[in-house]
Formats: C-alpha cells, structure tokens, sequence
C-alpha cells in the first residue's frame, strides 16, 4: 500500500491520538481527533530514542505541516538557541552522566 493511502485509511480508521510508529526511528504519526473548528487530522512526533532504544522525552514534538517544521528547523539551526543552551548547562547543569554509565554491569 501507498504511504499516501496508509496515511489516509489511517484517518479513517485510527482511534483519536493513537500513534504509529514509522521506520524512522524517532518519528511516528498521531491521528488527532476533530475539534469544533477542524476535522481529525495527522500530525507527525519526533522524539528521538536513548542510548536504550527508548523515548528522550515523554513529549515529543508535534508538527502538523511543512511551515511549522520550517519554523522548527529555523530555531535548532540558530546559533543564539545554542549558545543559550551552552549558558544554561553552566548554570544549572543537567544530568552528569546517564544511568547505564554509572550502574555496575555483572558480567555471566
């Protein structure tokens, strides 16, 4: 089948918020459910994996068309975003390290 037809039967027939997963890791498709003002539609998550295979964060970023990616694209790639995270780590530093470096693994 089609992405295109995959994409709309998924419209269709998806639950509200159900999501499915792509073959890029890190993306999936979330069918949204239909508000006073718009019908259900599609939204892609991009929430890239760990070390472990799992989700960075419990909310991913939703992105509903070609303009808000831009957007998005336009700020990750701002130096200034980079250099605020740079200040913000001095301050308030984050994780020093991730768990799967600290833990003692026994080897069987």
């Amino acid at each position: 089948m089609e992405l295109t037809q995959s994409l709309r039967a998924f419209l269709e027939t998806g639950e509200d918020w159900e999501r499915k997963n792509t073959t890029l890791k890190g993306v999936s498709i979330i069918r949204l459910p239909q508000t006073k003002s718009r019908p259900a539609s599609l939204a892609i998550e991009i929430n890239p994996p760990n070390e472990k295979g799992a989700p960075m964060k419990k909310k991913g970023i939703m992105i509903m068309g070609r303009g808000e990616l831009s957007a998005f694209r336009e700020l990750f790639n701002n130096e200034k975003v980079e250099a605020l995270l740079e200040s913000i780590e001095e301050v308030a530093p984050g994780k020093k390290g991730s768990k799967a470096e600290k833990e003692e693994v026994l080897e069987i």
